[in-house]
């Protein structure tokens, strides 16, 4: 079939604007970061010396006082979050426009995938993250996307073009949809988890050390992180394992048997188990924290192995990476 080259190079300008924008918002998000730590310590030293901050609200007798404005670090994070919106609608703009392109599902190569995974996670990011006191995670999950996408758009890279025989069935859509959806979100859970980590280990009332403490001490509290990565495994848990399920349903249909152990299916069988265990431990006494917290650590990077490894250096009936 024909190939529309001009939406084509719209869908990459698109991806390309994307990757742009989200570095962009990472500065700001950058910035707020910097300007909010700058003026907590100007606050410590102010209260060390004896004087008190001044309040925002303060009246003076006699005096009509202008309205205060918005500190420089919430200005900084609502131009970020404004800027992220842009990203994630240009990210599923080069998606559609693949797809119209092509004229098949946009979901037939390891660009694709990645380009599909990446906008489910910045759509729920989006969903879960908007509140003021999450916008400080942005930051950490703007990091695995942006190094996805690099790839993506590097290493993984393929043109538009029609997809092998193999997968030019209905399945495509449903089986590497639901798969991809569920990468996607547990993304954001295998990005709070390893932020619980790093936040547990910041005592409360305990004066922040090095980088990593200094970085830990402006997350939001451990159990907030905690709560966030179990709601989203909770979400994508079954979404992973219909997908898994669909897919041994089309290799039926395509090679005759429902599992045969290809490397991809013994993989994603062994994250879906992963992904359980870390369920199982959630709901354990004594596992429930940290040990639970690295089994999901340990699904997330089983989940980059299966996508990348498995994809690329491991020869199966999977093996449609569409790399050169």
């Amino acid at each position: 079939m024909p190939i529309n080259e001009t939406l084509s190079h719209y869908s990459d300008l698109a991806f390309e604007s994307a990757f742009a924008i989200f570095v962009l918002a990472f500065v700001l998000l950058i910035a707020q970061y910097a300007t909010t730590r700058a003026r907590a310590v100007q606050e410590r030293e102010l209260v060390a010396a004896g004087g008190v901050p001044a309040a925002p609200s303060a009246q003076v007798p006699g005096r009509v006082s202008e309205p205060q404005g918005k500190p420089m670090s919430e200005r900084l994070g609502n131009m970020a979050m404004a800027v992220l919106v842009v990203g994630v609608v240009l990210q599923w703009a080069a998606i559609v426009l693949r797809g119209f392109a092509t004229e098949r599902f946009p979901l037939g190569n390891m660009y694709e995938f990645v380009s599909m995974a990446v906008a489910v996670a910045t759509a729920v990011g989006v969903a879960t993250l908007r509140k003021q006191q999450y916008r400080s995670l942005w930051a950490f999950l703007l990091i695995p996307v942006l190094i996805l996408m690099f790839l993506a758009g590097t290493v993984l890279y393929a043109d538009a073009a029609p997809v092998v025989p193999a997968l030019r069935s209905y399945w495509l859509p449903i089986h590497v949809t639901i798969i991809s959806v569920g990468s996607g979100i547990f993304l954001v859970s295998g990005v709070a988890s390893i932020l619980f980590l790093l936040r547990i280990r910041q005592p409360k009332g305990e004066e922040s050390t090095g980088l990593i403490g200094r970085l830990a001490a402006r997350l939001p509290d451990a159990q907030t992180l905690d709560r966030l990565a179990y709601k989203t495994t909770i979400v994508a848990f079954p979404i992973f394992g219909a997908g898994v399920v669909l897919g041994a349903i089309w290799a039926e249909a395509a090679w005759g048997r429902f599992w045969g152990w290809d490397p991809k299916e013994t993989v994603s069988f062994i994250t879906w188990v992963i992904y359980a265990a870390y369920l199982h431990a959630r709901a354990t006494a004594g596992w429930r924290d940290t040990r639970a917290a690295w089994i999901n650590v340990a699904g997330f990077v089983a989940m980059l192995f299966n996508l990348f490894i498995i994809n690329m250096v491991v020869s199966g009936l999977h093996s449609y990476a569409g790399l050169n």
